[in-house]
């Protein structure tokens, strides 16, 4: 009995030294630092160890701290990252819109631009259905009896003729380009005068009919609307020419145009209300004897276009 009296004293008086120690040792050592600036000999390596834990304490506490810190930002870096995404996507959202807006401006000022400069009475519309057709080259546009288009009238844009009213509807109208293999346009080179029938051969080429083995035409000349067919007014471009042959006993070119106008990239154009009530209507002389019937052009486009099959149009 008294030897495990003495044993549990002996180890609770280990106890209390050691707490003692734990708790009066860094006073002591706070103490001797103001005091002094040596360490005793006795207390260095109780120091060194010390100084050991504390640094190995605070690098540890520093990685910590500096992993935790890394991390947090991290997730801070990706949820900024995924704002600016969204913001990024918003912006060029809006950019294309302004973009689109910018260009349709620009293209709405030309328009009204040539309309004040002119003498014409001109319809503004906007072209809402493309023939699928290949072998056809017809539009369909936003404006009809309604707004006094008729059949005939002639649809142009800022860069040049684009074709005339095949059909009417009330609300809309079908318009034959100048490429439909099936149209004519009475034109002349501009810059020799010479004169032919421009009919299409695709959307990329006209051919420039019924010039005559002598007509002065070259490459790269520009041809623009006579004036005498009573479709198109005078002077408005047709195509540029880059393509000339002549066979060896021919009587006439074998002549073809670039349009001036990409019917692909049709939007926007204008309906001509008066052009035979302008000065350009052609005289006696050269009506009777060289310019084609108007009506006789048109119902023969209309026919020929009855006659294929399965026209569409696509709505834009």
């Amino acid at each position: 009995m008294q030897g495990r009296f003495v044993n549990f004293f002996n180890f609770s008086l280990r106890k209390v030294i050691v707490f003692t120690a734990a708790i009066l040792i860094p006073f002591i050592l706070i103490k001797m630092h103001r005091t002094s600036k040596e360490t005793p000999l006795v207390l260095r390596p109780f120091t060194f160890t010390v100084g050991l834990i504390q640094n190995a304490y605070s690098s540890f506490s520093s990685g910590v701290r500096g992993t935790t810190s890394l991390y947090l930002n991290l997730v801070d870096i990706k949820r900024d990252n995924r704002s600016l995404m969204r913001k990024n996507a918003e912006l060029r959202a809006q950019l294309g819109t302004m973009t689109e807006l910018k260009l349709e401006n620009e293209r709405l000022n030309q328009l009204l631009e040539f309309k004040t400069q002119t003498k014409m009475q001109l319809l503004a519309g906007r072209v809402v259905g493309q023939d699928l057709i290949p072998e056809h080259s017809t539009i369909t546009i936003n404006r009809g009896t309604y707004h006094g288009v008729e059949q005939g009238m002639a649809v142009l844009t800022v860069s040049g003729a684009v074709g005339y009213i095949l059909q009417a509807e009330m609300l809309n109208s079908q318009v034959i380009l100048i490429t439909d293999r099936f149209s004519a346009v009475d034109a002349l080179v501009q810059r020799t005068r010479a004169r032919g029938i421009v009919s299409g051969i695709s959307s990329e080429a006209c051919k420039f009919n019924y010039l005559k083995r002598g007509d002065d035409v070259a490459i790269g000349d520009q041809v623009v609307t006579s004036g005498l067919d009573n479709i198109f007014p005078k002077g408005f471009p047709v195509g540029e020419v880059i393509k000339v042959e002549q066979s060896e006993y021919g009587v006439t070119k074998d002549v073809e145009l670039r349009p001036a106008v990409n019917p692909n990239n049709l939007e926007e154009i204008f309906i001509v209300l008066n052009a035979a009530q302008e000065d350009f209507l052609p005289s006696e002389e050269e009506s009777d004897s060289e310019t084609p019937n108007k009506e006789t052009e048109i119902d023969k486009s209309k026919k020929a276009l009855g006659q294929a099959s399965g026209s569409a149009n696509i709505e834009r």
